[in-house]
């Protein structure tokens, strides 16, 4: 499965929080750009390979963010087996960030970028000169050490957010939509066929995408199919069953 999911709540933005899943049968650059044929923008991610070779191959149309959280967990691997005091220094520089923007979540994209340039700026500076500082001084196999890099070799997508109000510091909208279909997918082994992954990529998309919008993913299945079979929403209609227009219709009736 690959997700695609969106949330504008914490700048504020005019797009209602949606996931959708895409079942394909393998997990290279080829299959995600069949999938980003027609976009270009920002898109947040991990390190992964095949996102840099998508980008690279669209001649700028599409500017990668990277994640914080991905850099941040390879230190704590780090701490957690070698307790090394420069790896907690990181962490602890990356909380400080992490604070910020805990307080200026749900701000505007410029009040959040007006902060992130007063108060983020000279603090990831001054990781990155850290971190510059350090690599030189390591083993070069060393955990550590590859920890240090992979924060280097990235440092322009994970310092898009300081450039851009809109960029979250990590990927985390689609971590959080796919734990759940990990946890399907451990409770159920295998989806049987791929037309069974296929129907699961939709119903998980139906769902998920209820459950981003609060709403009780029963209740709204059971409401949204009656309808359909019904009659009462008809298939030029169907727009109106997304969650977000399904839950902003029963707002107004109530």
């Amino acid at each position: 499965f690959w997700a695609h999911a969106m949330d504008d709540r914490p700048w504020g933005g005019p797009s209602p929080p949606a996931v959708a899943y895409v079942f394909v049968a393998g997990r290279g650059t080829e299959e995600i750009a069949g999938q980003l044929t027609d976009f270009s923008g920002i898109l947040q991610v991990d390190g992964y390979a095949a996102y840099k070779a998508l980008a690279r191959d669209h001649g700028g149309g599409i500017q990668l963010a990277f994640c914080l959280a991905h850099a941040r967990r390879k230190f704590v691997e780090v701490f957690k087996t070698m307790q090394s005091p420069f790896a907690r220094e990181v962490i602890e520089r990356l909380q400080a960030v992490y604070a910020i923007e805990a307080e200026i979540r749900g701000s505007s994209a410029e009040q959040r970028l007006a902060v992130r340039r007063t108060r983020s700026a000279p603090l990831m500076a001054a990781l990155k000169a850290r971190l510059t500082e350090m690599v030189g001084q390591l083993f070069s196999q060393s955990k550590l050490t590859e920890a240090i890099n992979y924060a280097l070799n990235h440092w322009d997508g994970l310092t898009l957010f300081l450039r851009d109000g809109r960029v979250e510091v990590d990927s985390n909208t689609v971590e959080r939509s796919m734990r759940p279909i990990a946890m399907g997918r451990r409770n159920s082994l295998f989806s049987g066929s791929e037309g069974g992954a296929e129907s699961w990529a939709i119903l998980g998309s139906i769902v998920n995408t209820a459950k981003l919008h609060e709403l009780d993913p029963q209740a709204y299945l059971t409401d949204v199919l009656e309808r359909i079979v019904s009659g009462r929403t008809r298939s030029h209609q169907l727009h109106e069953l997304f969650a977000w227009n399904w839950k902003a219709a029963h707002r107004r009736a109530a």
